[in-house]
């Protein structure tokens, strides 16, 4: 027996003895350890994860080894005694990126060398010297092993009432969770409420984007409808007449009064809505404009107050309505997903006509899970087709089985969505561009909606509101003694919700994230669509851990139908205008000097409309809207009265048209002239290039300016006098 193989023999005998690696110091923190019996000796798996194997086999999982425990043979196997004949060693196993197989390592006490190679027939190990710092992998019985990428990993320390779907989501993607955070940074952040709940983060994705919960207030969502609304009444028809309070109350009042002057039968029903209301909190109906509550204390009440949809589509006598949940997974270019899947909430009392007596009676008339939930008359139910709350297809098979057409209801629930978020992207990006503006580092974002939807008696879908922070909670408040509650399991809930996470989540895997196409590029002011963006489909590569998970649940509608709705983005292509002339980084409003600059450039003054009367018009249009917006970071001309200020300017310039035509012509007149503004510094940046020699720079501005595209390229970009008015598309990538 040979010296080297006794010297082994007696340090495994101390290990044994003394439960420790002496080899390491006592300190074992063994990636596997690996027990080699005889050649003849079978292959059997641990059950503690030690793994037994004979020369040559391969190991079967990553073991680690708690520091003073022994390494054992069990699972039918038993170590072989002193005499055997083979070596019984620790040993590692080590892959050479240049082999196809795995062979056998041994450590050698106080050489600081590795043995590697195959045993002989005398169990004695033929080696070859091999370097101690391979890479360290494992096979799978005899399968060639598919490379594994680091798993995602997701901060959910703020992720409030979505916490517990979000873990449901997590574990089924095999993912990796960090509830309380994480001092490097995740890929994934999953925020409760707003953007800037972790104002620190400058890489990775975000669930929300910046200024959502601002822009789908009741106010703001119904002036940003207003505003499409004038250019697109028809194709806007399914939001309800609205007016804002306090400052629109006298124009309600007379305009009630001179309906039921000019019918004295009609006696239409009002309902009113808190500005920072949820969970129907603050909801009331109302009959006549004396009734409205306008004062708190001694401040003014923020809401809105809109028509009463009167006659519902009921369901076993009851109204309801549809929790839609909507995911934009990128602003530019917009997509939107749509779930497949969605809740119905019905009242739990028999629906009446309004009148006077039951304006009160919420249970009859509000949809609102948390008040109904309070009802007595409230049914929690296991099924998804009965109960208060239920799936949307269940409803849907429901009216299907009366000969409702349900394709034509889906595809107008589709259109109501797709407009409705057409109509909140302008403003969006101002808020976009002001938190993460072109070149600051920053995360990408991407958000879920929560759509609330009305279907009425002729099954014509109507928007309600839209809310920023959908609740993902999948359990309800069960009294289980008198005032004793808990939570308790929603069946339903838990259905719709998890796959809504689930696969938004897949959606945003960075493992899975494609460039976006080069359709809906920014030109000067507006955009360009040629082709439909390309985009990740259910058929998408993906990783071996998907393979079990359900097909998405998620349908894309946008930029799937972008010709049917292209036309609707107006307002964003004014919204382009109006950020290539915000000037410094992070501002949301024009000053006077940039709205000159802007009817300068777009050659939009003449004797008629002197400079002097720009400045007067700036300052009118300013003075309007000072008092109606809520968000004050600057002075200056925010994007609502720019907006308004261009629909003037387009009925000064084009009084013969009607006002889509008029807003559409002068869109044309200001891109027109910027993008020839664009071509004349583009050629006078080349004309000065100070980085090309004499005779490179004849060559560039020969005749027809027939330079190399390349190069004028360059030269550009290094000698633009005002690089921040070009500007940059972003790839903005999409709780409650």
């Amino acid at each position: 027996m040979s010296d080297q193989y006794i010297q082994v023999k007696v340090q495994l005998e101390q290990m044994k003895a003394l439960g420790e690696d002496t080899g390491r110091g006592g300190d074992v923190d063994a990636e596997e350890q690996l027990p080699a019996s005889s050649p003849a000796a079978s292959v059997s798996p641990d059950p503690s994860g030690i793994i037994s194997t004979s020369v040559g086999s391969r190991p079967r999982g990553k073991v680690r080894t708690k520091q003073g425990k022994d390494a054992q043979n069990t699972g039918g196997t038993h170590a072989p005694d002193a005499s055997s004949r083979g070596s019984v060693v620790s040993a590692h196993v080590w892959r050479n990126s240049n082999r196809q197989e795995h062979e056998r390592t041994l450590h050698i006490e106080g050489t600081e060398k590795v043995l590697q190679g195959k045993s002989e027939t005398n169990g004695n190990c033929v080696a070859n010297l091999a370097s101690k710092n391979n890479q360290e992998t494992r096979r799978e019985d005899g399968l060639k092993p598919a490379r594994r990428r680091r798993p995602v990993t997701v901060d959910m320390s703020k992720a409030k009432t979505s916490l517990e779907a979000l873990k449901i989501s997590i574990k089924q993607l095999k993912w990796k969770e960090f509830p309380l955070g994480r001092r490097a940074a995740c890929d994934i952040y999953w925020h409760g409420v707003s953007f800037h709940e972790n104002e620190n983060i400058v890489s990775g994705q975000v669930n929300k984007f910046p200024g959502m919960v601002e822009m789908l207030r009741k106010i703001n969502l119904s002036r940003a409808m207003r505003t499409v609304q004038e250019l697109f009444p028809d194709e806007y028809d399914f939001y309800p007449r609205s007016w804002i309070l306090p400052e629109e109350y006298q124009q309600f009042s007379t305009q009630i009064r001179m309906v039921k002057e000019n019918d004295a039968t009609v006696n239409p029903t009002f309902i009113v809505k808190p500005d920072g209301g949820s969970q129907g909190d603050g909801i009331y109906l109302i009959r006549d404009p004396s009734d409205l509550k306008l004062m708190v204390g001694a401040q003014a009440k923020q809401g809105v107050v809109q028509e009463y949809i009167q006659r519902p589509l009921l369901i076993d006598k009851l109204k309801f309505d549809i929790r839609l949940y909507v995911l934009i997974k990128s602003l530019e270019p917009l997509e939107i997903y749509i779930a497949k899947e969605g809740l119905t909430r019905f009242c739990t009392e028999p629906y009446q006509e309004p009148s006077q007596k039951n304006l009160s009676h919420v249970f009859m008339h509000l949809t609102n899970y948390s008040l109904n939930v309070h009802s007595g008359n409230f049914v929690h139910s296991d099924s998804q087709s009965t109960g208060s709350k239920r799936t949307l297809s269940s409803v849907l098979y429901r009216l299907a089985a009366k000969g409702v057409d349900i394709k034509k209801v889906w595809s107008d629930i589709i259109a109501l969505v797709i407009k409705t978020i057409i109509a909140v992207v302008p403003e969006l990006r101002v808020y976009h561009q002001a938190d993460i503006p072109p070149g600051k580092p920053g995360p990408t974002c991407f958000q879920i909606l929560g759509f609330d939807i009305l279907l009425m008696k002729n099954l014509k879908p109507i928007l309600l509101e839209v809310n920023s922070n959908p609740s993902m909670r999948i359990e309800h408040e069960k009294e289980v003694s008198s005032g004793v509650f808990e939570y308790v399991p929603s069946p339903v809930d838990e259905e719709v919700k998890v796959g809504v996470i689930r696969d938004t989540l897949r959606l945003m895997d960075p493992g899975h994230m494609k460039p976006s196409g080069k359709s809906s590029q920014l030109r000067a002011g507006g955009f360009e669509h040629k082709e439909e963006i390309p985009i990740e489909t259910e058929t998408q590569d993906r990783s071996s851990d998907e393979g079990a998970l359900p097909s998405l649940c998620l349908k894309q509608v946008y930029p799937k139908y972008t010709k049917q709705f292209n036309y609707l983005r107006l307002v964003e292509r004014i919204a382009s205008l109006f950020i290539r002339f915000l000037g410094v980084k992070g501002n949301m409003r024009l000053g006077p000097t940039a709205f000159r600059t802007f009817i300068r450039t777009c050659k939009l003054s003449n004797s008629n409309f002197t400079m002097a009367s720009v400045d007067i018009f700036y300052i009118d249009s300013t003075r309007r809207w000072s008092g109606a917006t809520t968000d004050s970071r600057e002075a200056g001309m925010g994007l609502q009265a720019f907006v308004e200020a261009f629909y003037s300017l387009a009925s000064r310039r084009f009084k013969s048209l009607v006002q889509r035509e008029r807003v559409l012509s002068l869109l044309e007149l200001c891109e027109a002239q910027l993008e020839s503004q664009s071509g004349v510094e583009d050629r006078r940046s080349v004309s000065c290039s100070r980085a090309l020699p004499r005779a490179a720079k004849t060559q560039t501005l020969g005749p027809n300016n027939g330079s190399p595209a390349p190069l004028r390229r360059a030269a550009s970009q290094d000698n633009r006098p005002h690089p921040r008015l070009k500007h940059r598309t972003l790839r903005a990538n999409v709780e409650n």
